[in-house]
């Protein structure tokens, strides 16, 4: 469900500024000397013969169209959403808009296909001078122009939100809608409860708070099949910590894939990948030796690589390893947990031997070019959000929920624990 639009402004941002308020005026000789004007006039108009209207009438020149800029010239902490910006314009349509950044950079924009109204049709950017300047005619032809020179909210002052997935993706039953801040939220409650998620499916999804800058986003049990999830998201001139707003107003969307879950027996170097319930196949692995064990627990596919380089120094392991050309790498947690093709390791290895750094290591061709390798077949087969489960790793323990998209290690009563609105 999208979030209740605000109404535009047309003068000031919505971010508050520091100003005078004007008092109103107190009584005097004002009112006195209104009343001896009316007694004038009176006595003036008591005329005998039919007048003239002698007041002024419209120059022929001027034009009747009124354009309105948001924000007016001058304006300062202007919020960068598309909605934050534009133009009108009243008895006249428009003939051009531009808007510009400092350095003469064209941002994009579009007209309402009356030709009365124009916004642009990107975000800006924070702490950054625009020039918006606008003509329109009247029905006459004559014509109109307004300019509007004001500044983005400074970065210093407001707060950005990364999420996950992107718009428009498929992916996997085990994606979680992650939000991760770029300054500390202290108003968690007011955050949270600017996001909304609905699911074709009926599933209801709850937040968890990671500290104070990331909240993820997921239901009880995995998304359903085949389900479209709306995701919409209201931060824009929200106060989410003490003289810190948040600039984003948007809605985006992902659908749900098949269920394919793919479950990893340390104990035998084995992975059985199940699609929808049934095994599709079993793939020979190699997991990490008992010194670097790899994380027991429920993981989920976070990114997607055709070719990486690992480096050990990376995550701490100094100079163990460093691999240029990793085929078919598929993040499992943010602390370094793969699972991808390895060429380097003899073909005996899978299946039958634990000697990774804790990824879990798929046989693979140099290059990654073969396609009917396990590790090429298995990249093939798998989504972003798709679930992987670790079991028997000794002395590898359990992932921890933040450690990527691992949340599913977590009890619902537990995940909803960590809501502001609980």
């Amino acid at each position: 469900m999208k979030p209740t639009p605000r109404p535009p402004s047309t003068s000031i941002s919505k971010f508050p500024a520091t100003g005078r308020r004007i008092r109103p005026g107190r009584p005097g000789i004002a009112p006195l000397l209104a009343l001896f004007a009316v007694a004038v006039l009176a006595l003036g108009g008591c005329s005998s013969g039919g007048g003239k209207d002698t007041s002024p009438s419209p120059s022929p020149t001027v034009s009747k169209a009124r354009i309105t800029t948001t924000p007016k010239d001058g304006a300062g902490n202007v919020g960068i959403t598309v909605k934050d910006v534009g133009a009108s314009v009243a008895d006249g349509t428009f003939t051009s808009v531009t808007l510009t950044a400092q350095g003469g950079k064209a941002i994009p924009g579009a007209l309402a296909p009356a030709r009365d109204a124009w916004h642009p049709s990107v975000n800006l950017t924070r702490g950054t001078a625009y020039t918006l300047t606008a003509e329109a005619k009247d029905p006459d032809g004559r014509t109109a122009t307004a300019t509007a020179r004001f500044t983005t909210v400074s970065e210093s002052n407001s707060a950005i939100a990364f999420y996950t997935p992107e718009d428009a993706s498929t992916v996997g039953v085990g994606m979680e809608v992650s939000f991760k801040f770029d300054k500390a939220v202290t108003d968690r409650k007011a955050a949270e409860s600017a996001v909304r998620i609905t699911s074709s499916g009926g599933q209801q999804a709850r937040g968890h708070w990671f500290g104070d800058r990331r909240i993820d986003f997921r239901p009880q049990d995995y998304w359903k099949p085949d389900s479209k999830v709306t995701v919409a998201f209201d931060f824009d001139g929200l106060e989410l910590a003490k003289g810190i707003y948040g600039v984003q107003d948007k809605s985006f969307s992902f659908t749900v894939g098949r269920e394919q879950i793919s479950t990893v027996d340390a104990a035998t170097q084995e992975m059985t990948v199940q699609r929808d319930g049934a095994t599709l196949k079993k793939v020979p692995v190699s997991t990490g030796q008992p010194k670097y064990a790899t994380y027991n627990g429920t993981m989920v596919i976070s990114e997607q690589d055709r070719q990486t380089k690992m480096n050990s120094t990376t995550v701490g392991l100094g100079d163990e390893y460093d691999i240029p050309d990793v085929p078919h790498a598929q993040r499992l947690t943010n602390s370094g947990t793969f699972i991808h093709g390895n060429y380097w390791a003899a073909p005996s290895t899978f299946g039958a031997n634990a000697t990774s750094h804790g990824c879990i290591g798929i046989q693979d061709t140099q290059g990654g070019g073969a396609p009917d390798s396990p590790g090429a077949w298995f990249y093939a087969n798998s989504l972003l959000g798709d679930v992987v489960v670790v079991r028997n790793s000794t002395g590898g323990g359990t992932v921890a929920p933040d450690n990527g998209l691992s949340g599913w290690n977590l009890p619902w009563p537990a995940w909803t624990a960590g809501s502001a609105l609980t």
